[in-house]
């Protein structure tokens, strides 16, 4: 799966030293391929995602779980989401009294509040499972916030004291400047010679605000004509952004290219003179908890325009990495946008702090050991 918190979870599989850490996850077709590069111990369920949130899956990934927790001597359980994964964490930790912390990404709290409103059932639930964590952890101050609300609307506000935040990170040895563009650029019929690149890496939902960004571009062409947008990802909002794109006249300005590949990712941030994340609080539960792909583009030594929404004020420093503006205000992005492209000296600074901030803390190795401090403190009650 793509995203962010399956990028997470996979970065801490491959992280955590060999023998330390044994993965539970439902079933895959890729799995055989997938986890094989992992150092880490993969427990594959007989049980596929979309069943794994069923009753009697529910009880089998317990026992399983519980099982796994006996045979390995586990001391600590992560548990990557409130459900459905919650529910085995909260049976080992009531059969083996061993510890359980869980990891908040920002919309799963959006949607725990929604249900808690609407279901006695689910909220005593949710009750249940958040007080059985011995400690909460989130990827943003803006999370861990809500985390605090979700905390008082169950009655649990002492638990805040439990909440930790742990800012997410990429792999500064892989995203990285330098990287050639070419390939990829013949690749996906891209023009390299005399074009200034915006991207977006984002699935196309309607909160990444990849409409922002099109509705911004005339103002953009009319003071940089020689500027594109190329934006990676899938999603079920593809139709009506090209749909714009058209109605704007936009031609091949805009190009969608689908799913681009972690292999072709390092690339795709290289073609780019700025890169933009134009994130804003849609719907009932969109929303960008961090935003990685936001510290892969610093990583790679690009400047940000960003949405100031949600915790993306964690990924980029106003000012220093980056440019925070309004998500929903196109004269905004183009305001800030154009800024970057004609003073090349400050985007060449800004993508440099990014750069240096992924090297000195927005990096996976910080984020393991935040964890293993985190579990260590957990284990001994501290």
């Amino acid at each position: 799966m793509g995203g962010g918190i399956a990028r997470l979870h996979g970065e801490l599989a491959k992280r955590f030293p060999r023998g330390d850490l044994v993965v539970s996850t439902p079933a895959d077709p890729d799995a055989s391929e997938v986890d094989a590069g992992f150092p880490a111990t993969v427990d594959r369920l007989p049980i596929g995602v979309r069943r794994a949130k069923t009753l009697p899956a529910v009880l089998f990934w317990s026992r399983r779980a519980a099982s796994l927790a006996r045979q390995h001597r586990v001391r600590f359980v992560h548990c990557g989401n409130v459900k459905p994964a919650g529910y085995p964490a909260r049976w080992v930790h009531e059969r083996l009294h061993i510890p359980y912390g869980i990891f908040f990404h920002g919309a799963d709290l959006l949607s725990e509040q929604h249900k808690i409103r609407h279901s006695r059932l689910k909220r005593r639930t949710a009750r249940v499972i958040f007080g059985g964590a011995a400690v909460l952890m989130t990827n943003s101050a803006w999370t861990r916030d809500l985390a605090l609300s979700l905390l008082g609307d169950l009655g649990l506000d002492g638990h805040g004291r439990r909440l930790r935040v742990v800012h997410l990170g990429t792999d500064p040895t892989y995203f990285r400047p330098g990287v050639d563009a070419r390939a990829l650029c013949d690749k996906f019929d891209l023009p390299d010679n005399g074009t200034r690149w915006l991207v977006t890496v984002a699935r196309l939902q309607q909160h990444k605000g990849m409409d922002t960004v099109i509705e911004a571009l005339p103002a953009i062409l009319e003071r940089a004509p020689d500027v594109r947008y190329a934006v990676a990802g899938t999603g079920p909002d593809r139709e009506r952004l090209e749909k714009r794109a058209q109605q704007l006249r936009l031609g091949d300005r805009v190009r969608f290219l689908g799913g681009v590949g972690d292999r072709d990712l390092p690339a795709f941030y290289n073609l780019a003179s700025v890169y933009v994340g134009a994130s804003r609080r849609a719907e009932r539960l969109g929303v960008e908890g961090f935003g990685i792909s936001l510290v892969e583009a610093s990583a790679c030594g690009l400047p940000v325009v960003a949405g100031d929404s949600g915790g993306v004020s964690d990924a980029v420093r106003d000012g220093e990495t980056g440019i925070l503006v309004p998500p929903e205000e196109p004269a905004a992005i183009a305001d800030a946008i154009c800024r970057l492209l004609t003073d090349p000296a400050a985007a060449k600074r800004m993508g440099q702090n990014g750069r240096r901030a992924v090297e000195t803390y927005f990096n996976w190795d910080r984020v393991v050991r935040d964890l293993r401090d985190i579990e260590s403190q957990a284990v001994s009650g501290a």
